[in-house]
């Protein structure tokens, strides 16, 4: 038999997946995922890494002015700067953190769910705190996999962050650069805000995941699947997903920004076309220089485009991860 919604234990139903199954599911989600987000991700970091304060056209002129005020001033500016292509800057390293990042997370958090059945009541595992349950496994996963996909997150970003004259122009490259320039820890920096904004987003996105499907079932009074073949529609899973997204993105935002600024310490030569350049001696600082410097808003640089991007790419995340565990599932029928 089939389960009525693919993501998490249910005790109920018999998946016959397998941990490799899972982990194909969420190879595949990822890379669906992050071809059709890429863009998205490339306006959210150039903004993020923008130190000048926020200001428009009939902003004053003594001050220095943002280089990007908005997403359809930023997405022509690289347009017609860098072309089409910019767009998808840091693609192949991208795709790689996104299909490693999948396999772990979502096999990481069917096994924890799974255990940790035996161990924790009812209510906890399948009952009305199962947003909270999932929320635990769905943060213990991301963290997991975020320390795996570290150093290919921090390629990935000097690629989006580089200007023109390109300083790498392969990924190997950057790698090799890199290592030269600051050793093995320059692959992990950022680290510890990244863990402390991924344990929050990932916990809520699975969290809210579990919310809004239970929501849903409730508003169009549609009762979990208990026997059958029955597989979660499409427009369900991605709305649920889009919505948990949505509500998770905007809770850890501010650690997402600090987290990026981290990261591209030491590569201030290739973001001079970009701005002032600023350094950062730890997250606490970086936080603290850039609400005097740029006011509390200057934490939420690059909000709308990231929020764009959450919805899509965690709305996508789930549809697509859903859809190839039926996939995989129907062979055994």
């Amino acid at each position: 038999m089939l389960a009525a919604a693919m993501v998490g234990f249910k005790p109920h139903l018999q998946s016959r997946l397998t941990p490799l199954d899972h982990g194909i599911a969420g190879a595949v989600s990822g890379m669906a995922t992050r071809a059709l987000m890429q863009p998205f991700d490339v306006l959210k970091i150039r903004f993020q890494l923008q130190v000048e304060p926020l200001q428009g056209p009939g902003a004053s002129v003594q001050k220095v002015p943002s280089k990007y005020t908005g997403i359809l001033q930023a997405g022509r500016t690289i347009y017609l700067e860098e072309g089409t292509t910019a767009f998808w800057k840091g693609h192949v390293p991208a795709q790689a953190l996104s299909v490693v990042f999948g396999i772990l997370q979502f096999t990481t958090f069917e096994y924890l769910t799974a255990t940790a059945h035996p161990f924790v009541s009812e209510e906890l595992s399948t009952g009305k705190a199962k947003p909270f349950f999932h929320f635990v496994c769905g943060g213990i996963s991301g963290c997991v996999a975020t320390v795996a996909c570290q150093p290919i997150d921090v390629v990935r970003t000097r690629f989006v962050a580089q200007g023109e004259p390109k300083l790498y122009n392969s990924s190997l490259e950057a790698v090799r650069l890199m290592y030269r320039e600051a050793g093995a820890l320059t692959f992990f920096k950022g680290l510890l805000p990244t863990l402390l904004q991924v344990f929050p987003l990932a916990g809520f996105q699975f969290g809210f995941y579990a919310l809004f499907k239970r929501i849903w079932e409730f508003v169009l009074d549609e009762p979990e699947q208990t026997s059958g073949i029955h597989e979660t529609t499409a427009l369900k899973s991605f709305t649920c997903g889009a919505l948990s997204g949505l509500c998770a993105k905007t809770t850890v935002y501010p650690l997402d920004l600090v987290k990026k600024r981290l990261q591209v310490q030491g590569f201030e030569e290739a973001r001079k076309s970009f701005g002032r350049v600023r350094r950062y001696h730890s997250m606490l600082h970086c936080a603290a220089c850039t609400v005097r410097e740029e006011g509390l808003r200057g934490m939420y640089k690059g909000l709308w485009p990231s929020t764009l991007k959450a919805v899509g790419t965690v709305g996508f995340t789930f549809c697509f991860y859903e859809k190839a565990c039926h996939v995989l599932e129907r062979r055994y029928f």
